[in-house]
Protein backbone atom coordinates (compact mmCIF):
# COMPACT_ATOMS: atom_id res chain seq x y z
CA UNK A 1 0.00 0.00 0.00
CA UNK A 2 1.28 3.37 -0.61
CA UNK A 3 1.74 5.57 1.99
CA UNK A 4 3.21 9.13 2.25
CA UNK A 5 4.58 11.62 4.24
CA UNK A 6 2.85 14.88 2.87
CA UNK A 7 0.52 15.94 5.31
CA UNK A 8 -1.50 18.83 3.26
CA UNK A 9 -2.34 19.39 -0.20
CA UNK A 10 -0.63 21.64 -2.52
CA UNK A 11 -2.13 24.81 -3.48
CA UNK A 12 -3.81 24.65 -7.59
CA UNK A 13 -6.18 26.28 -9.44
CA UNK A 14 -8.88 24.52 -11.20
CA UNK A 15 -10.87 24.82 -14.54
CA UNK A 16 -13.34 23.08 -15.74
CA UNK A 17 -15.07 19.42 -14.79
CA UNK A 18 -15.78 16.04 -16.23
CA UNK A 19 -14.07 12.87 -15.37
CA UNK A 20 -10.84 13.20 -17.13
CA UNK A 21 -8.17 15.76 -14.91
CA UNK A 22 -5.29 16.90 -16.36
CA UNK A 23 -2.46 17.79 -13.63
CA UNK A 24 -0.10 20.62 -15.11
CA UNK A 25 3.09 20.62 -13.10
CA UNK A 26 5.87 23.51 -13.87
CA UNK A 27 9.55 23.72 -13.57
CA UNK A 28 12.13 24.93 -11.22
CA UNK A 29 11.33 28.34 -11.66
CA UNK A 30 8.10 28.40 -12.07
CA UNK A 31 4.62 27.52 -10.70
CA UNK A 32 0.81 27.76 -11.53
CA UNK A 33 0.76 30.52 -13.49
CA UNK A 34 3.32 29.39 -16.14
CA UNK A 35 -0.32 27.60 -17.24
CA UNK A 36 -2.12 30.04 -17.22
CA UNK A 37 -2.90 30.20 -21.26
CA UNK A 38 -3.33 26.17 -20.38
CA UNK A 39 -6.31 26.37 -18.10
CA UNK A 40 -8.94 27.72 -20.09
CA UNK A 41 -7.90 25.57 -23.42
CA UNK A 42 -7.86 22.24 -21.07
CA UNK A 43 -11.53 23.43 -19.75
CA UNK A 44 -13.02 24.74 -22.86
CA UNK A 45 -12.12 21.37 -24.69
CA UNK A 46 -13.93 19.33 -21.88
CA UNK A 47 -10.92 18.47 -19.73
CA UNK A 48 -10.78 19.07 -15.43
CA UNK A 49 -7.27 21.03 -15.89
CA UNK A 50 -5.25 21.52 -12.09
CA UNK A 51 -2.26 23.45 -12.22
CA UNK A 52 -0.38 23.29 -9.06
CA UNK A 53 2.41 24.78 -6.95
CA UNK A 54 4.76 22.10 -5.64
CA UNK A 55 5.61 22.46 -1.71
CA UNK A 56 8.12 25.60 -1.04
CA UNK A 57 6.86 26.96 -4.60
CA UNK A 58 3.88 29.94 -4.22
CA UNK A 59 0.80 29.18 -1.72
CA UNK A 60 2.42 25.53 -1.02
CA UNK A 61 3.96 24.73 1.96
CA UNK A 62 7.76 23.13 2.01
CA UNK A 63 7.91 20.62 4.00
CA UNK A 64 11.11 19.54 4.96
CA UNK A 65 13.30 18.23 3.38
CA UNK A 66 12.58 19.59 0.15
CA UNK A 67 13.15 16.16 -2.56
CA UNK A 68 11.74 14.61 -5.45
CA UNK A 69 10.61 12.36 -3.51
CA UNK A 70 8.27 15.17 -1.19
CA UNK A 71 7.32 16.01 -4.70
CA UNK A 72 6.09 12.70 -5.97
CA UNK A 73 3.81 12.30 -2.63
CA UNK A 74 2.46 15.75 -2.83
CA UNK A 75 1.27 14.62 -6.29
CA UNK A 76 -0.35 11.39 -5.36
CA UNK A 77 -1.85 13.31 -2.41
CA UNK A 78 -3.39 15.48 -4.64
CA UNK A 79 -4.43 13.21 -7.62
CA UNK A 80 -6.20 11.17 -4.65
CA UNK A 81 -7.59 14.47 -3.20
CA UNK A 82 -9.12 15.18 -6.96
CA UNK A 83 -10.57 11.83 -6.99
CA UNK A 84 -11.27 11.99 -11.04
CA UNK A 85 -11.71 8.75 -13.28
CA UNK A 86 -8.82 9.43 -15.58
CA UNK A 87 -5.52 10.94 -14.71
CA UNK A 88 -3.16 12.44 -16.95
CA UNK A 89 -0.22 14.32 -16.45
CA UNK A 90 1.45 16.69 -18.08
CA UNK A 91 5.33 17.76 -16.28
CA UNK A 92 7.83 20.49 -17.59
CA UNK A 93 11.34 20.11 -17.03
CA UNK A 94 11.44 19.41 -12.98
CA UNK A 95 7.62 18.38 -13.17
CA UNK A 96 8.45 15.61 -15.64
CA UNK A 97 10.49 14.66 -12.97
CA UNK A 98 8.25 14.27 -10.86
CA UNK A 99 5.57 12.74 -13.22
CA UNK A 100 7.74 9.67 -13.85
CA UNK A 101 8.56 9.66 -9.80
CA UNK A 102 5.16 9.34 -8.88
CA UNK A 103 4.28 6.95 -11.77
CA UNK A 104 6.95 4.37 -11.12
CA UNK A 105 6.19 4.85 -7.15
CA UNK A 106 2.20 4.12 -7.84
CA UNK A 107 1.54 3.39 -11.50
CA UNK A 108 -2.37 2.77 -10.92
CA UNK A 109 -2.98 6.46 -9.94
CA UNK A 110 -2.11 7.37 -13.27
CA UNK A 111 -3.82 7.12 -16.76
CA UNK A 112 -1.13 8.53 -18.91
CA UNK A 113 2.01 11.22 -19.03
CA UNK A 114 3.00 13.83 -20.85
CA UNK A 115 6.99 14.63 -20.34
CA UNK A 116 7.63 18.34 -21.60
CA UNK A 117 10.99 19.82 -22.08
CA UNK A 118 12.41 16.98 -19.73
CA UNK A 119 14.48 14.05 -19.13
CA UNK A 120 14.95 11.19 -17.41
CA UNK A 121 18.15 11.49 -15.81
CA UNK A 122 20.11 14.89 -15.43
CA UNK A 123 23.58 15.43 -16.45
CA UNK A 124 26.01 12.66 -17.05
CA UNK A 125 27.14 9.84 -14.80
CA UNK A 126 29.34 10.01 -11.78
CA UNK A 127 28.44 13.31 -9.42
CA UNK A 128 31.28 15.33 -10.57
CA UNK A 129 29.51 16.77 -13.39
CA UNK A 130 26.28 17.70 -11.18
CA UNK A 131 28.29 19.40 -7.88
CA UNK A 132 30.12 21.74 -11.03
CA UNK A 133 26.62 22.46 -12.00
CA UNK A 134 25.36 23.76 -8.47
CA UNK A 135 28.32 25.41 -7.79
CA UNK A 136 27.50 27.55 -11.04
CA UNK A 137 23.87 27.96 -10.34
CA UNK A 138 24.34 29.08 -6.85
CA UNK A 139 27.60 31.43 -7.28
CA UNK A 140 25.10 34.40 -8.04
CA UNK A 141 22.96 33.40 -4.67
CA UNK A 142 25.70 32.86 -2.72
CA UNK A 143 27.00 36.70 -3.85
CA UNK A 144 23.66 37.74 -2.70
CA UNK A 145 22.49 38.39 -6.34
CA UNK A 146 19.11 36.97 -5.11
CA UNK A 147 16.14 35.08 -7.18
CA UNK A 148 14.90 38.63 -8.76
CA UNK A 149 18.12 39.61 -9.72
CA UNK A 150 19.33 35.95 -11.17
CA UNK A 151 16.06 35.17 -12.96
CA UNK A 152 16.57 37.44 -15.73
CA UNK A 153 20.06 35.77 -16.69
CA UNK A 154 18.58 32.44 -16.59
CA UNK A 155 15.01 33.18 -18.01
CA UNK A 156 17.23 35.07 -21.16
CA UNK A 157 18.95 31.38 -22.03
CA UNK A 158 15.94 29.41 -22.10
CA UNK A 159 13.92 31.29 -24.28
CA UNK A 160 13.71 30.80 -27.92
CA UNK A 161 15.44 34.16 -30.22
CA UNK A 162 12.46 35.18 -31.49
CA UNK A 163 10.16 35.11 -27.57
CA UNK A 164 8.02 38.09 -27.03
CA UNK A 165 9.17 40.55 -24.57
CA UNK A 166 6.07 39.74 -22.95
CA UNK A 167 6.74 36.19 -22.57
CA UNK A 168 10.20 37.36 -21.03
CA UNK A 169 8.55 39.57 -18.49
CA UNK A 170 6.03 36.64 -17.60
CA UNK A 171 8.67 34.11 -16.76
CA UNK A 172 11.46 36.68 -15.02
CA UNK A 173 8.47 37.21 -12.94
CA UNK A 174 7.84 33.70 -12.06
CA UNK A 175 11.49 32.61 -11.47
CA UNK A 176 12.13 35.62 -9.31
CA UNK A 177 9.38 35.48 -7.58
CA UNK A 178 10.35 31.58 -6.42
CA UNK A 179 11.79 31.34 -2.63
CA UNK A 180 15.61 30.91 -2.73
CA UNK A 181 15.44 27.87 -0.61
CA UNK A 182 13.39 26.41 -2.63
CA UNK A 183 15.53 27.41 -5.99
CA UNK A 184 18.41 25.60 -3.98
CA UNK A 185 16.54 22.32 -2.53
CA UNK A 186 14.79 21.77 -6.12
CA UNK A 187 18.23 22.03 -8.34
CA UNK A 188 19.20 19.57 -5.85
CA UNK A 189 16.62 16.85 -6.52
CA UNK A 190 16.70 17.67 -10.08
CA UNK A 191 20.39 17.07 -10.42
CA UNK A 192 19.75 13.45 -8.41
CA UNK A 193 17.41 12.48 -10.63
CA UNK A 194 17.57 9.44 -12.92
CA UNK A 195 14.99 6.91 -13.72
CA UNK A 196 16.59 6.14 -16.94
CA UNK A 197 16.72 2.54 -16.56
CA UNK A 198 13.19 2.52 -14.94
CA UNK A 199 11.67 3.77 -18.39
CA UNK A 200 10.55 0.26 -19.69
CA UNK A 201 8.07 0.09 -16.34
CA UNK A 202 6.28 3.04 -17.77
CA UNK A 203 3.47 1.41 -20.11
CA UNK A 204 1.10 4.37 -19.77
CA UNK A 205 0.21 6.27 -22.81
CA UNK A 206 3.01 8.82 -22.80
CA UNK A 207 3.83 12.30 -25.21
CA UNK A 208 7.50 12.91 -25.03
CA UNK A 209 7.03 16.79 -26.10
CA UNK A 210 10.28 18.86 -27.39
CA UNK A 211 11.03 22.11 -28.05
CA UNK A 212 12.89 22.91 -31.40
CA UNK A 213 14.90 25.88 -29.55
CA UNK A 214 15.66 23.87 -26.08
CA UNK A 215 19.15 23.64 -25.11
CA UNK A 216 18.35 22.37 -21.42
CA UNK A 217 16.26 19.72 -22.98
CA UNK A 218 16.88 19.55 -26.34
CA UNK A 219 15.14 17.61 -28.45
CA UNK A 220 16.91 14.67 -29.33
CA UNK A 221 17.07 13.48 -25.87
CA UNK A 222 13.41 13.53 -25.48
CA UNK A 223 13.28 11.68 -28.99
CA UNK A 224 15.66 9.33 -27.36
CA UNK A 225 13.32 8.91 -24.23
CA UNK A 226 9.89 8.56 -26.33
CA UNK A 227 11.66 5.62 -27.84
CA UNK A 228 12.52 3.62 -24.33
CA UNK A 229 9.24 4.29 -23.11
CA UNK A 230 6.60 1.31 -24.13
CA UNK A 231 4.07 3.31 -25.63
CA UNK A 232 6.04 6.53 -26.30
CA UNK A 233 5.66 9.11 -28.80
CA UNK A 234 7.49 12.07 -30.21
CA UNK A 235 6.44 15.67 -30.90
CA UNK A 236 8.44 18.79 -30.91
CA UNK A 237 7.32 22.48 -31.13
CA UNK A 238 8.41 24.87 -33.71
CA UNK A 239 10.26 28.24 -32.52
CA UNK A 240 10.04 27.38 -28.98
CA UNK A 241 13.05 27.32 -26.60
CA UNK A 242 12.45 25.56 -23.08
CA UNK A 243 9.64 27.29 -22.02
CA UNK A 244 7.50 26.46 -24.83
CA UNK A 245 4.16 26.33 -23.47
CA UNK A 246 4.48 30.27 -22.13
CA UNK A 247 6.33 30.99 -25.71
CA UNK A 248 4.06 29.63 -27.85
CA UNK A 249 0.64 28.67 -25.78
CA UNK A 250 -1.42 27.64 -29.01
CA UNK A 251 0.88 25.26 -30.33
CA UNK A 252 1.27 23.63 -27.00
CA UNK A 253 -2.17 23.12 -26.31
CA UNK A 254 -2.82 22.08 -29.65
CA UNK A 255 -0.27 19.43 -29.13
CA UNK A 256 -1.55 19.05 -25.59
CA UNK A 257 -5.28 17.94 -27.34
CA UNK A 258 -4.36 16.14 -29.45
CA UNK A 259 -2.42 13.62 -27.34
CA UNK A 260 -5.66 13.76 -25.00
CA UNK A 261 -8.47 13.27 -27.72
CA UNK A 262 -6.84 10.70 -28.74
CA UNK A 263 -5.64 8.69 -26.15
CA UNK A 264 -8.70 9.64 -23.49
CA UNK A 265 -11.69 11.19 -25.37
CA UNK A 266 -14.68 12.67 -23.34
CA UNK A 267 -17.22 10.29 -23.25
CA UNK A 268 -20.76 11.81 -25.59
Amino acid sequence: MWRSGVTELPFYIERGSGDTAVFLLHGVGGGHRAFDATLPSLALAGYRAIAWDAPGYGASRAGEPLSMALFADSLLRLVRHVGARCNVVVGHSMGGMVAQEACLRQPSAFDGLVLFATSAAFGKPGGNWQKEFLKSRFAALDAGLGMEGLSPVLVGGMLALGASAQTRRAATALMGAVPEATYRAALAAIVSFNRLENLARITLPVLCLACDEDKTAPPPVMEKMAGLLPNGEYRSLAHAGHLGNMEQPRAFNAALLDFLRKNFPLKE
